[in-house]
């Protein structure tokens, strides 16, 4: 598989650049590539500020004063050449953090959508959303939003055509290839099939977020409505 990433680094602004893989989607192995990655760098100190893993993809923040966006791209692309050549260590089954859910009525509004949308009872929606395991791939959108890969495709659903203005903290969504819980409340369009109590993001916290890239989640059923 990594003989067919096609790196490719390019400039953001002044002090940042950002290595990506067109064409590549975002998978396990890339992911765990970018995380050793941004270790790596992060241990090398020097013009390092921050690197932020996305969604196959990751951003270096440096020192414009001790490098310019050329050769920070250079030496970007050293460093993820240099750890191709390393093989991946056997993956860590990583830390699991279960999530309690209540699914539909006022906590999951859009359960009942997402099921006539997929010919399904709200109860299959809620069987398989639970039954998966999850990998928290980064973090981003929101502090502490985690975005996870393993939604089942019988349940890949498109975002709300209108977002809605404020969605509460710890609803649990669905948006396309994508389900996650927002860890406060902000605008969003996710399709709302449940809510948890569980604390996602706590600023006094160390770490402030709860989850972290690598982690495992599971979803538990604490009550359905639907």
């Amino acid at each position: 598989m990594t003989e067919a990433l096609q790196a490719r680094c390019q400039t953001l602004g002044e002090r940042a650049v950002l290595l990506d893989f067109p064409g590549t989607p975002a998978n396990l192995e890339l992911q765990r590539r970018l995380w050793r990655l941004r270790e790596q760098l992060l241990d090398a100190g020097d013009v390092v500020v921050d690197c932020v893993p996305g969604m196959g993809n990751l951003s270096w923040v440096f020192d414009p004063d001790r490098l310019d966006g050329e050769a920070a791209c250079a030496r970007l692309m050293q460093h993820w050449q240099a750890q191709l050549d390393q093989p991946l260590a056997p993956l860590d089954t990583g830390r699991l953090v279960e999530v309690p859910v209540h699914y539909g009525g006022e906590a999951g509004p859009d359960l009942a959508g997402v099921a006539r949308h997929h010919g399904l009872r709200a109860r299959e929606v809620v069987r398989l959303h639970s039954e998966a395991d999850y990998r928290v791939f980064f973090l981003g959108f929101l502090p502490g939003f985690a975005y996870l890969e393993g939604l089942p495709a019988a349940l890949h659903t498109p975002r709300l055509a209108t977002p809605r203005r404020a969605v509460p903290a710890g609803s649990v969504g669905i948006g396309g290839a994508q389900t996650g819980v927002y860890p406060c409340s902000s605008p969003g369009g996710w399709q709302l099939i449940g809510r948890t109590a569980l604390p996602l993001f706590d600023a006094d916290a160390q770490p402030p977020t709860l989850l972290q890239p690598g982690d495992r989640l599971r979803f538990v059923v604490e009550r359905c409505d639907g």
